[in-house]
């Protein structure tokens, strides 16, 4: 079933896992991570983000959206990293049900400003807003926009963040980066931050930048308030790896027959996380 991003997010605060957010660029992709939530019993939130969207074409989403709504789980369709105003309408043109305005890298009352404008437009039409406070880093030119320095997100900031501007949820910067990270980089979460975060903040946080960090950090930011975790190196490499493998035969020629090992390479990735963040069965309490 089709929901915003608010009826998923809320259930999984209250309950204590976090909804996966797949980064998806392809109908192969899209069809893997579909199924294997359905396996799994998994809430979803299929993340489309600008580039993925000029990469697919507008005609894509119909797709997504008829999916969704034949569904037995519930997916919210969240347009992932949306820079402008402008941008944020063209996701509601489009059908998504949930919209991410990141005016991040402005100043302070800047991104307030920005996000509050799109909040209104958003919620007339019943579809949920996530902002974004602080930055998330940048391991590669990749990945999708970061910072070469992490702004860690103020939790007083953060109250006054959420307030002002009427968000559903709020992405924060506790350590985090796009891509995937260089052998030198040591990724490490401030759980102690996310816990004075979560202690002032009424609204569900949320991950970005979730590839690649020890499982065991992603796992305690579940139990201190994150509901939401976007996922998309991780499932990206997997099934590009596996893809990479697949066509060192040179005589394959035919999606059917390249495609699927390198779905089934994406499921298995998806699968850990799912698990990971205790959201497999949890499509029961919805």
């Amino acid at each position: 079933m089709l929901v915003n991003g608010v009826k998923l997010l809320q259930i999984a605060r209250e309950n204590r896992f976090a909804v996966p957010a797949f980064n998806i660029s392809d109908h192969a992709m899209l069809n893997g991570i579909y199924d294997v939530c359905e396996e799994l019993e998994s809430p979803l939130i299929v993340a489309i983000h600008p580039d993925e969207v000029r990469h697919v074409g507008p005609d894509f989403l119909p797709s997504v959206l008829h999916r969704a709504r034949r569904t037995t789980i519930p997916v919210a369709v969240h347009w992932d990293h949306g820079a402008t105003y402008q941008e944020a309408l063209r996701a509601i043109q489009l059908g998504f049900t949930s919209v991410m305005i990141d005016a991040s890298l402005l100043p302070f009352d800047d991104n307030v400003a920005v996000t509050r404008r799109v909040v209104e437009a958003a919620h007339a039409v019943d579809i949920s807003v996530e902002g974004e406070l602080g930055t998330i880093g940048k391991t590669d030119d990749e990945a999708e926009d970061g910072t070469a320095d992490i702004i860690y997100t103020d939790p007083e900031d953060a109250v006054r963040f959420v307030q002002e501007t009427g968000v559903d949820s709020l992405a924060v910067a506790i350590g985090t980066c796009h891509g995937l990270y260089p052998s030198w980089m040591k990724p490490e979460l401030k759980i102690d931050l996310l816990e004075r975060i979560e202690a002032k903040v009424s609204v569900p946080l949320v991950l970005h930048g979730g590839s690649g960090n020890p499982d065991e950090e992603i796992a305690r930011s579940v139990e201190h308030g994150v509901a939401k975790i976007n996922i998309s190196s991780d499932i990206k490499v997997a099934y590009h790896d596996k893809m990479r493998e697949v066509l060192a035969d040179t005589k394959l020629r035919e999606p059917l027959s390249i495609q699927p090992p390198c779905v089934q390479a994406m499921k298995s990735a998806a699968a850990h996380k799912i698990q990971l963040f205790s959201a497999e069965g949890k499509a029961a309490l919805y």
